[in-house]
């Protein structure tokens, strides 16, 4: 035989050997076939020691769990609207603020010699204007006398032409100087708004609470140009929690609806919040709508920047079916738990409609009347009708009464 396989041409012995490769895969197909065949008949036919839990009736809530980020409720820059070395800063990070408050005073004296300088350029303007009151007064009975004049044939017509000429001049110039004085009211007007603008206020329209300074961009001697940032000031109360839902929680979320929030910062306390606005689009990049909670921070404890978790209570059953959530296989296309027969120490699959689930426990709607224990524990090696084997604390224990409802 070997001397044959030697006299064997080479592209022979290659086909030889890929038969006897073909042959032996086939073989041991064969062989594990029949060993999984044996496994699975031993499986079906055996005996599996499982853990069971009672079936329970009790409330469950549909949460839906999102994370976010904490910001103020509003938050603005204070500037100035005059340029100005900063003479004095009056608040720091951190000190609360009311509305109307001053918080900063720039070098005034510039401004103030603004308001002397138009204030006397105002009471020239008024001088003027009270002689030119006189001059047109004086015209005007210069022009009466000349009128009774011309009337009698005792002045002529150039004489008179001249009287109403030096009338119309000098009531011009009386116009002119009413006109300076408005002038010099107005330039004095702005002298004085822009000396108060030297004093820098923190103001705002809504809400009658305070406000807290949240940052400081210059200090005290800084030279600031207009519009130069001071300081920050934000709104802490409430605060707001801003989180992003997907499009299957978006249109489930609804303004006015109660969210817990909690934070690692404060382990263990829950904060009271409100959605108060939903974003009307999700956007194209990541499918997700910004929605905004609205927290009670009475004591401030809260902070922006927080990294805060949010549950939206959806919907609650005072009474439900409980299973534990563990209990759940897939046996083909149907869902459904496997229930322990405590006196013939069997299993048995029944199918079952799940509805809401809430951490270790899910609500069965189909069937209503379920009850018993349920398999926790070894249920994936359980076919319907196998043996099991209990606990020893749920051996003896006869069939447990079904959950009230």
């Amino acid at each position: 035989m070997i001397k044959t396989i030697r006299n064997l041409s080479p592209k022979r012995k290659i086909l030889l050997g890929a038969g006897l490769v073909v042959l032996a895969a086939a073989a041991w197909l064969i062989i594990k076939n029949v060993v999984s065949k044996s496994q699975d008949a031993g499986q079906r036919t055996g005996t599996v020691a499982v853990e069971i839990a009672p079936i329970t009736a009790g409330p469950i809530r549909d949460v839906g769990l999102f994370s976010g980020t904490l910001i103020p409720k509003s938050q603005f820059v204070i500037a100035p609207k005059v340029s100005g070395k900063l003479k004095k800063l009056y608040v720091d990070i951190g000190d609360l603020l009311q509305n109307g408050q001053v918080v900063a005073q720039l070098d005034d004296d510039e401004y103030q010699q603004q308001v002397i300088q138009a204030d006397a350029d105002l009471n020239v303007a008024k001088a003027n204007l009270e002689e030119a009151r006189t001059s047109v007064e004086l015209a005007r009975r210069d022009l009466e006398r000349a009128e009774s004049l011309h009337k009698k044939k005792i002045m002529s017509d150039s004489q008179m032409d001249a009287a109403k000429s030096q009338f119309n001049a000098q009531e011009a110039r009386f116009k002119v100087a009413a006109a300076q004085v408005s002038n010099r009211e107005s330039a004095l007007e702005g002298a004085r708004v822009r000396l108060s603008y030297t004093r820098i206020t923190a103001s705002w329209e809504k809400g009658s609470g305070g406000r807290i300074v949240g940052e400081r961009f210059v200090h005290e001697g800084a030279l600031l140009s207009p519009n130069s940032q001071i300081i920050s000031v934000i709104e802490l109360q409430p605060i707001t929690a801003v989180i992003y839902a997907t499009e299957k929680e978006y249109f489930r979320i609804r303004t006015g609806q109660d969210v817990a929030i909690t934070t690692t910062a404060f382990p263990g306390r829950t904060f009271e919040g409100t959605v108060t606005r939903i974003a009307p689009l999700l956007q194209e990049t990541s499918r997700q709508a910004r929605v905004e909670i609205d927290i009670r921070n009475e004591d401030s404890s809260l902070k922006p920047g927080l990294f805060v978790n949010a549950g939206i209570e959806f919907a609650r059953r005072d009474k439900a079916v409980l299973v534990p959530f563990s209990s759940l296989v897939q046996r083909g296309n149907q869902s459904g738990v496997f229930l322990a027969d405590m006196e013939n120490k069997k299993a048995s699959f029944r199918p079952v409609r799940v509805g809401i689930i809430e951490g270790e426990n899910a609500e069965v709607l189909e069937p209503a009347d379920l009850s018993g224990y349920a398999v926790v524990l070894g249920q994936h090696l359980l076919q319907d009708g196998m043996s099991i084997i209990l606990p020893e604390s749920r051996s003896g224990q006869g069939s447990p009464e079904p959950p009230k409802k």
